[in-house]
């Protein structure tokens, strides 16, 4: 596996732990790197990719480690604006701005991606 994740998140749940063994990939080796899904570019040509079967707790800790400072706060508000529509375009236009791709903006916020600004759709 290759990519990188700053802070070196690895996955703790049991079932993920053995499937790491029964590949013979010590999870506690400084060269397995656990990168998302939607961020497999990252991992270098000819580098060994395996998918790890992580649950869903486990993938947001790796997407959050992954995240660049600004990123992770973007998805902290997002998370947030689920209770509230205020200052919804504002955070919407902040989100893409940041980066984050629309499906991961439909995703945390639960906004309709009909709502999101036209320029920026995905």
């Amino acid at each position: 596996m290759g990519g990188g994740v700053p802070g070196g998140e690895r996955p703790q749940a049991p079932a993920v732990r053995a499937w790491l063994d029964a590949h013979q990939t010590d999870a506690a080796s400084p060269a397995l790197h656990v990168v998302p899904p939607e961020e497999t570019g990252m991992i270098p040509e000819g580098a060994e990719r395996l998918p790890v079967p992580l649950t869903e707790e486990e993938l947001e800790r790796v997407r959050r480690a992954a995240a660049t400072d600004q990123v992770a706060a973007v998805e902290k508000e997002l998370l947030s604006y689920r209770d509230s529509e205020e200052g919804r375009d504002a955070l919407l236009h902040k989100a893409l701005a940041a980066g984050l791709p629309a499906h991961r903006i439909v995703e945390l916020s639960g906004v309709d991606p009909a709502a999101l600004p036209t320029a920026h759709r995905s």
